[in-house]
């Protein structure tokens, strides 16, 4: 694979809650210049990257419910709206973790469903939804569930964490992601991936996107920066 290829795996990531203005700058700086697939940032930021991306190869990301995920579906919905009204193209929510394991599937899916809705409301262009599960919280079927809800709902990615909760990703829960969604769902490999080979890793096991905060590193072979999530 060569690095063009693989940096439009890329959703280059920051996500942390001391991220700097000049750090953002960067960071749509970096994705344009290596072509990444998107940037993943907070929503207060969104703005900001939209403007800075403008007319360039690279999405705005905007993560909704994040890091906990426990918050209601209405401000998830609320959140979503505002990232797409500031430019985001793709949205990557946290599903209420604490409710898939009580076993409230209803509830899991219509949270999902209402931040679905929010991202294909008529006269606005469509926003791709991704899930996270964060795998590293859950039983093994728990995350067959949790895949199951996601696809349910109409959602367009499973998402295997936030990086921030857990463990990151695994080739393993990607594989089983993979089983659970099919061929047709994307499937995103996030948290702790810092190295070319991890990444590739992840693509092999059925990844069609890489959430990573050291996206310049593992394209170009640079030093990583400090995790971003």
């Amino acid at each position: 694979m060569t690095d063009l290829e693989l940096a439009r795996y890329i959703d280059h990531t920051l996500l942390k809650p001391d991220a700097t203005r000049a750090q953002i700058e960067r960071l749509c700086a970096e994705a344009m210049q290596y072509h990444f697939a998107t940037v993943c940032v907070n929503l207060c930021w969104g703005r900001l990257c939209a403007d800075l991306l403008d007319k360039s190869d690279v999405k705005l990301g905007v993560a909704v419910g994040f890091p906990l995920g426990a918050t209601t579906t209405l401000a998830k919905m609320f959140e979503a709206e505002q990232a797409i009204d500031a430019g985001a193209r793709e949205i990557d929510m946290v599903i209420n973790i604490g409710a898939l394991k009580s076993g409230l599937a209803d509830f899991v899916r219509d949270d999902i469903a209402g931040v679905v809705s929010t991202c294909r409301r008529k006269k606005r262009r469509d926003a791709l939804l991704k899930v996270i599960i964060e795998c590293g919280l859950l039983t093994d079927e728990e995350k067959r569930l949790a895949c199951r809800l996601a696809q349910e709902a109409g959602a367009d990615f499973v998402k295997t964490s936030t990086g921030v909760n857990s463990t990151g990703a695994t080739v393993e829960d990607v594989r089983l992601m993979r089983e659970v969604v099919g061929p047709e769902m994307g499937v995103k490999a996030a948290g702790g991936i810092r190295m070319r080979e991890q990444a590739l890793a992840m693509i092999e096991a059925g990844a069609t996107r890489i959430g990573t905060s050291a996206g310049v590193a593992i394209v170009s072979g640079a030093a990583a920066t400090p995790a971003g999530y």
